[in-house]
């Protein structure tokens, strides 16, 4: 699934490489030449991921991090800060202040790449390429297929999507509205009973390969995916 990565870069031609090798590794880029235009961005959608340069007109990046990991709204979006400062206080500065990762310039696209990868892997996996398998159940989101007791399984678009969501995010208890901020996004203004019949759509499908029972209704809370039968 792409991510929609936000990149706050002050220098055009920087700024036009990052989202060269952003597009190229399948992900959608968006720009932001200051913390003011960023911001503005963020009102229409909240990115996945932020790669943020440290100096900055106005706002620094240390200064937006700081303010993005103090909102409950934003607080959970990674940040990979990018910087020609190499000094390890530096570092220690942007990590303590909740970055993710620090990548100092100049950096090689395919590093960059591998760092936006690794990121995502471990705070979003949903967003990531790489093959998943729970209990016989197998989904590739490169390929868009999924299969199980090696029976193919037909899923629209959205089912699709949520069957991601949920398998990265296994034994974990998603209420309605997280699982349309989530699957759906947060700016998708649509009732939260439509979950309910998405999710009556995923398990009639995964029925065809006996995986119907992993997609649990936690009353009162939400749904979850679990091998567990309690």
């Amino acid at each position: 699934m792409p991510a929609n990565i936000l990149v706050v870069e002050d220098e055009p031609a920087i700024q036009e490489l990052l989202a060269l090798n952003i597009t190229q590794a399948g992900h959608n880029a968006i720009r932001a030449l200051s913390v003011e235009i960023a911001q503005n961005l963020m009102r229409e959608t909240i990115p996945d991921l932020i790669l943020l340069d440290w100096m900055l007109p106005g706002m620094n990046g240390l200064e937006f991090a700081r303010k993005l990991k103090s909102d409950p709204q934003t607080k959970s979006i990674p940040i990979i800060m990018l910087t020609a400062r190499g000094d390890e206080y530096d570092k220690v500065r942007g990590l303590e202040v909740g970055a993710d990762d620090y990548v100092t310039k100049p950096f090689s696209p395919r590093e960059l790449n591998a760092r936006i990868k690794a990121v995502l892997r471990r705070r979003a996996p949903q967003m990531t390429d790489d093959p998943i398998e729970v209990s016989g159940l197998h989904l590739d989101p490169s390929t868009h297929r999924v299969s199980g007791n090696q029976r193919n399984i037909d899923l629209g678009p959205t089912e699709f999507r949520l069957l991601h969501f949920f398998m990265t995010n296994a034994e974990r208890v998603h209420t309605r509205s997280q699982l349309l901020d989530k699957v759906w996004g947060d700016r998708v203004f649509v009732e939260d009973r439509t979950v309910d019949v998405h999710i009556r759509r995923l398990r009639n499908a995964l029925a065809v390969s006996g995986h119907e029972d992993l997609i649990q209704t936690v009353r009162g809370a939400g749904y979850r995916f679990s091998i567990n039968n309690d």
